[in-house]
């Protein structure tokens, strides 16, 4: 129970912040490029509260932590509302709008990565806020790889929905109703994590050194 009590609080902030500013960004992507959907129901904002599901931000990773002792872990935040429709140039700004959220997540991972490499030169000792800065790379490269994944309703799905030819953009928007149970299911298998989610995370963690590599010799 300790060391739960330790994970969870290590986790709680980069979690909330990877969640809040992932669905605002999306948000705020919506709004600039014409629909004020999320805007008029108050979902443009930083506000954890408005952004966290019950069931799935709470409830489903807690399960799957005990029932699993730790070895998987999925959750989802409460999607923001956007109407593409509303968009000038729907099937364009689509992509944008899906890509602005793990975008979020990418540029989150950096600032956690530069926090780190601070503490370190600073010569801070303390475990928690070392633990905390790695576990905000991890969730934040985490969230930008999954939700790349090119199955809607998931935003890698969107994206590709977007740049496809609209015959082919047609038939892979109908897999939407069913695209959470298909990646549910390809999660459970580990297919998503073992051909997609590692390597595009390993791609992840060496662009992140090599963009704080100027940053750590500045500061040897």
């Amino acid at each position: 129970m300790q060391e739960l009590i330790q994970t969870v609080l290590i986790y709680a902030l980069p979690v909330l912040f990877a969640i809040t500013v992932h669905e605002a960004a999306h948000g705020y992507a919506a709004r600039y490029f014409g629909d004020h959907t999320a805007s008029m129901l108050g979902r443009i904002t930083l506000n954890p509260i408005k952004h966290i599901d019950p069931i799935g931000t709470i409830l489903m990773p807690l399960l799957l932590y005990f029932s699993t002792s730790g070895a998987f872990l999925f959750g989802y935040a409460k999607p923001v509302p956007v109407n593409f429709g509303n968009l000038r140039h729907p099937k364009r700004d689509m992509v944008w709008v899906a890509l602005a959220g793990p975008a979020s997540n990418f540029i989150q991972a950096i600032v956690w990565a530069v926090l780190l490499v601070i503490l370190v030169a600073a010569g801070v000792q303390e475990r928690f806020f070392m633990e905390m800065a790695r576990a905000g790379i991890l969730v934040n490269l985490v969230m930008w790889a999954f939700n790349l994944f090119p199955l809607p309703p998931l935003d890698g799905g969107r994206i590709l929905v977007g740049l496809l030819p609209t015959k082919h953009a047609i038939t892979v928007s109908r897999i939407e109703p069913y695209g959470f149970f298909i990646v549910l299911g390809l999660v459970l298998l580990g297919i998503v994590g073992t051909y997609w989610l590692r390597p595009l995370m390993n791609v992840g963690y060496e662009v992140i050194d090599l963009l704080i590599t100027p940053l750590l010799a500045l500061l040897r």
